[in-house]
């Protein structure tokens, strides 16, 4: 079945690319499949992961997350917690200044993080969610700032190393503009030299960087090309140093005698479960469907080498992904029909499935029905735009299960929460071990950086395998191509869907 599958799925050959100008050698010019309808960090459609390649380069955060997720310096050089966890105090870095010389302090930043409480609703989830947290900003002195929290926190400082810590100019939100009528003016490593909306980024190198330049191209660019044959046509014509490949080009880009890099992510392919339908709660029947799924052959067929199978929520480099929870569901349609015949569902079961109508969902749907099948279990989905996911968690819930793709957060409690905690919009039915909630609320109250906290974190991620509280199926890379000696560190960064090209440099051998 899956032989077939893969036939059915292989793409054509790649048509003959037309000849272009080559990129300017000092340009880094990146062909991408998403962009960004505006430059506002805090605009709802950036609360995606996916769409942070541009924002990353522009806006300096206050905490930088390195390439793990680790809270580091960013704006603030350091920072200090209250024992209760109900402050920070944020010490500000000298000589930082935005784009347009305006100097980063203290009442700056307090200005953009007001700005950010006061869009309320306008803002993503993500920034809605941290600033809920604040109840107070105290300017203290010219480079010292003091956040006052509602409630003890320990997720601050990753909240801070997001969106919602990226810091604005004055000038880019003056009379109240938001979303696309902002100046997109941030103190990051590139500054804006024009934007078109889901099309092109044009970046230029910010040679005030307090980081300093660091052998950065002269300019970056970033075009957004929804078609993965025009991307790798961009490449091998010359106008594009590197693109985001579709898995199923990997050989052809190979062939073509580029370098293929595969970034492996906290994003993965999962199935989300409404715990409180139709026997849901259930753990034997959640068990089953781990069970009822052959991981290996559904990475094998559809993720050309850039996927993983797997059980867990974290990728493999992060430290939250539990060794010893991998293959503890081997593909077993046996085992899966005597835990449904232990449940009382001796002649199987039928589970609603909400879809999301796009050929790379599609696809992957195709394969499971007939995979679960062999279990005695009976997807049928429910098809719908992919702008509708947010059915599967309004109430009242449309399907039993959604099959999805997610993309990782910046702070991992929230990931976890988002993903089985109860209230999270990927677990409707709440958490499906009143544990999880308990756990997790323990990390929410805990330093960030104490170690406690990763080993609380780790005991969730336990919990989760342990009760099959969601069902992953493969890891979602990112995979990029270029041409050979052409790109020059470009790591996966863990905190979000998209990575950080701030430190991405061109190669000597394409200049």
């Amino acid at each position: 079945m899956i032989k077939q599958f893969r036939l059915l799925c292989a793409t054509l050959a790649l048509s003959a690319s037309v000849p272009a100008l080559a990129a300017d050698p000092n340009t880094l010019v990146y062909y991408n499949l998403a962009g960004n309808q505006t430059l506002d960090p805090a605009d709802p459609q950036n609360n995606s992961s996916y769409a942070h390649d541009s924002l990353l380069a522009i806006f300096d955060p206050l905490i930088r997350l390195d390439d793990a997720g680790n809270p580091g310096p960013g704006l603030a050089e350091s920072w200090t917690r209250s024992a209760a966890l109900d402050e920070i105090t944020l010490t500000l870095r000298r000589g930082a200044t935005f784009h347009d010389g305006t100097p980063v302090t203290a009442a700056t930043v307090a200005q953009s993080l007001e700005r950010n409480t006061a869009l309320d609703k306008r803002a993503g989830s993500s920034i809605r969610e941290a600033m809920g947290l604040i109840a107070s900003i105290d300017v203290l002195d010219e480079r010292t700032i003091r956040l006052k929290l509602k409630t003890p926190s320990g997720q601050i400082e990753s909240w801070l190393g997001g969106t919602a810590g990226m810091i604005l100019a004055p000038a880019a939100y003056a009379d109240g503009a938001a979303g696309g009528t902002i100046k997109p003016i941030g103190a990051g490593p590139y500054r804006v030299r024009s934007f078109d909306s889901n099309t092109k980024t044009a970046l230029t190198r910010n040679d005030t960087y307090w980081g300093g330049t660091a052998d950065r191209p002269a300019a970056f660019e970033l075009h957004y090309v929804p078609d993965g044959r025009a991307r790798l046509n961009a490449l091998r014509s010359g106008q594009a140093t590197v693109v985001l490949l579709d898995p199923r080009q990997i050989n052809e880009a190979k062939t073509a005698g580029m370098t293929v890099q595969v970034n492996e992510k906290n994003a993965f392919w999962t199935m989300y479960f409404n715990s409180s339908r139709a026997g849901l709660a259930d753990g034997r029947i959640r068990r089953a469907l781990m069970h009822a799924i052959d991981r290996e052959a559904l990475s094998a067929a559809l993720g050309y080498g850039s996927t993983r199978a797997t059980e867990q929520i974290f990728a493999g480099a992060s430290p939250l992904n539990v060794k010893a929870l991998d293959n503890r569901y081997p593909y077993d349609p046996a085992k899966a029909r005597a835990l449904l015949a232990e449940a009382g569902l001796k002649d199987g079961l039928e589970i609603s499935v909400l879809l999301l109508n796009n050929t790379e969902f599609r696809q992957l749907a195709e394969a499971l029905q007939a995979m679960v099948a062999e279990s005695g279990i009976r997807f049928k989905y429910d098809t719908v735009d992919v702008s509708q996911f947010p059915l599967f968690f309004q109430k009242p819930s449309r399907g039993d299960m959604m099959l999805g793709r997610y993309g990782g957060r910046s702070e991992p409690v929230q990931m976890l929460f988002e993903l089985v905690g109860t209230g999270g919009p990927f677990s409707p039915g709440g958490a499906v071990t009143p544990e999880i909630d308990a756990l997790l609320g323990k990390a929410k109250v805990m330093d960030s950086r104490d170690p406690a906290r990763l080993t609380v974190l780790r005991d969730v991620v336990t919990l989760v395998s342990n009760n099959a509280a969601i069902v992953p199926i493969m890891t979602r890379s990112n995979v990029y191509a270029f041409k050979p000696g052409c790109v020059v560190n470009l790591p996966a960064y863990l905190p979000g869907g998209a990575d950080r090209f701030n430190d991405t440099r061109i190669g000597a051998s394409c200049k």
